[in-house]
């Protein structure tokens, strides 16, 4: 619900607008002067205010500076009636959102208040969404490693020059140049990410320069690429290694020319990009094999990073944990859990090859099926131990008749269930919503036996 402020020394139109904004839905909250307004503006944080220019003591003009001086977040709305415009441009110069004059009407004070609140809100949300952002993005970890490349980022941002960001599967290559972005001069500017890997070889082109309307069959619009969506601010192209020799040839003369047209357009579009580059693969393999072009590659890599891979910052294991599983909790309105120290020490000592990502998926899958808010090293070691994981990826690796499918998956996760419930019969079925002899039934059908 929004909240607003009426600072007006007139009783009447304090009353009268009080009326009409509760009836919109709107907490109203009422000063008689300046000063009492700006009690009040500090102590409740209004999202819109409708302030008086002619008041005794303290004028309109005077307080919409000290708001705006406080750098408190709302939108005000000035009212006087006695008003030039002189003071009207005055005060749009000061900030103020609009300007109306008394005699006022209704209509248009009810609507300017909604146009307001209506803003505010966006802001509110542009933030949270900014917030979340930095929450998802925030670079965890205090080891000599990770100190190592902050200290490299702190270093390269600033410019203009283009990065390729080197490292494993998993390590965190797009926070890093989410991280590079954010402390440069184009941080204002969008952030565009593409992964090449993900996208079809005959999509990548009409994906990276957009398309005319007509270009090819489905093309019912005009859309634009992702070149000209980063316009301004930062493109990043991850997996670049994946990317075939074709494109590879148009985006490097894109960094050459500053320009492109869109498929099946000619039009020629000027943009201002900063390109990062990540991948997992070996460039320089790959350029003695012609499989990248040498051109691209050194355009690429005029400030190359590489990403440490966990193993090499094992200390940073258990604050990356707490962060997932805090992190988790929280997006799922779950109550909070916690780790004990031995299941730190535990995850900490784990073999993860997938880095980050490996771990964050262990984290998550405790989150989900520990049914205690302090996650033992014994639960962890159920999740991570031999023979947890093995049966996932052959589930899915190989074409098979779907119903086979099906049966291979109910056993795993039926298998799963008992071993984490210690083979407690009645705890299970109660967990999978079945009765106990439907879940003996389901262990003799599926020939699952109890290990040692």
């Amino acid at each position: 619900m929004p909240k607003i402020l009426i600072i007006d020394d007139e009783e009447n139109i304090r009353k009268t607008l009080r009326e009409i904004l509760e009836d919109e839905g709107h907490d109203v909250l009422l000063a008689d002067d300046g000063e009492a307004g700006m009690r009040l503006f500090r102590e409740e944080t209004p999202d819109v205010v409708l302030l008086d220019i002619q008041m005794p003591r303290k004028d309109g003009l005077e307080v919409l500076a000290e708001i705006k001086e406080s750098r408190i977040d709302c939108e005000v709305i000035m009212v006087s009636g006695h008003g030039t415009i002189e003071i009207a441009v005055t005060a749009i110069k000061q900030g103020a959102y609009h300007f109306l004059q008394k005699p006022l009407a209704m209509i248009e004070v009810k609507q300017i208040v909604r146009h307001a609140a209506e803003a505010k809100n966006s802001r509110d949300e542009l933030r949270s969404l900014r917030q979340r952002d930095d929450d998802r993005y925030r670079m965890i970890g205090k080891s000599t490693a990770m100190e190592k490349l902050r200290t490299e980022i702190a270093r390269i941002a600033p410019s203009s020059g283009r990065a390729l960001i080197k490292g494993e599967s998993g390590t965190g290559k797009e926070l890093v140049a989410w991280a590079i972005h954010q402390r440069s001069a184009r941080s204002s500017g969008p952030f565009v990410k593409v992964n090449c890997a993900a996208i079809p070889a005959n999509l990548i082109e009409s994906e990276l320069f957009g398309y005319e309307k007509g270009a090819f069959t489905g093309a019912v619009g005009q859309k634009k690429g992702k070149f000209e969506l980063a316009h301004k601010g930062t493109l990043f192209l991850d997996e670049i290694g994946d990317m075939d020799m074709n494109t590879q040839t148009k985006v490097l003369r894109v960094i050459q020319e500053g320009e492109f047209e869109r498929v099946g357009g000619t039009k020629t579009i000027k943009i201002d990009v900063r390109i990062i580059a990540a991948t997992h693969r070996n460039l320089e393999e790959m350029l003695a094999e012609g499989k990248f072009r040498e051109d691209l590659y050194y355009r690429l890599a005029v400030l190359p990073v590489t990403v440490p891979p966990l193993n090499q910052r094992v200390e940073d294991i258990p604050l990356l944990a707490s962060h997932f599983l805090e992190g988790y909790c929280r997006e799922n309105s779950m109550p909070l859990k916690t780790f004990t120290p031995a299941a730190l020490r535990l995850l900490a000592g784990q073999k993860l090859p997938g880095n980050i990502r490996q771990l964050r998926n262990i984290v998550e899958r405790a989150a989900i099926m520990s049914r205690e808010t302090e996650i033992s090293d014994d639960f962890v070691r159920s999740l991570t131990g031999p023979g947890a994981e093995s049966a996932a990826p052959d589930l899915f690796s190989h074409a098979r008749p779907l119903a086979q499918a099906k049966d291979e998956l109910e056993r795993a996760y039926v298998e799963t269930q008992l071993r984490l419930n210690g083979w407690n019969i009645p705890q299970t079925a109660d967990l999978l919503g079945i009765e106990r002899t439907n879940l003996h039934r389901k262990i003799r059908q599926l020939g699952i036996e109890k290990a040692g």
